[in-house]
């Protein structure tokens, strides 16, 4: 009887040892690895970070920032959103879903002056925990971006692309 107590003791340290619930808040630090689009672009550069904070309850805040420069094109690209997320309560791995609205502009060489557009996105983390403090997640962004200033005066309609990215959760 006592080494199915001490069994059960132990399993249950284990689980519970990994789970971010008891944390007061965290918060996570990550940074865009992929960045693909509608059109097949090919990207000369990829930059930017994603921040959040969670609060005791499970939701929380965000804030990504997102630069891609195309290849052989002098136009660069800056997605900027705001996002508000929940974490499941699954104890063994740390499950995101997320929605954000934001804005993208696009800027040429100075021969063509793009604008702003609208953004928004929906996104999805798995993240590991490494010990109650850490976290190691994966990302996966869909963003949206429509309303987009064409030089000539034009406004684009919606495109698709989506953003795979990287970090870690600091739990206090």
């Amino acid at each position: 009887m006592k080494k199915i107590i001490l069994t059960v003791f132990a399993a249950t340290s284990l689980l519970l040892y990994s789970t971010p619930s008891f944390a007061l808040l965290s918060v996570s630090v990550g940074v865009p690895l992929s960045f693909q689009c509608e059109t097949k672009c090919e990207l000369d550069s990829l930059s930017g970070y994603f921040l959040g904070v969670q609060l005791p309850f499970a939701l929380g805040l965000g804030i990504d920032n997102i630069k891609h420069k195309s290849k052989g094109d002098t136009l660069a690209g800056v997605i900027d959103i705001y996002n508000i997320f929940y974490q499941l309560p699954i104890p063994v791995i740390n499950l995101i879903f997320g929605l954000g609205v934001g804005s993208i502009s696009v800027e040429g060489d100075g021969s063509e002056d793009w604008g702003k557009g609208s953004a928004s996105q929906w996104y999805t983390s798995i993240g590991l925990p490494i010990l109650p403090l850490f976290d190691f997640h994966i990302s996966y962004r869909s963003i949206t971006t429509k309303d987009l200033e064409l030089p000539d005066g034009r406004k684009t309609d919606s495109s698709k692309s989506t953003v795979m990215g990287a970090g870690f959760a600091f739990n206090f």
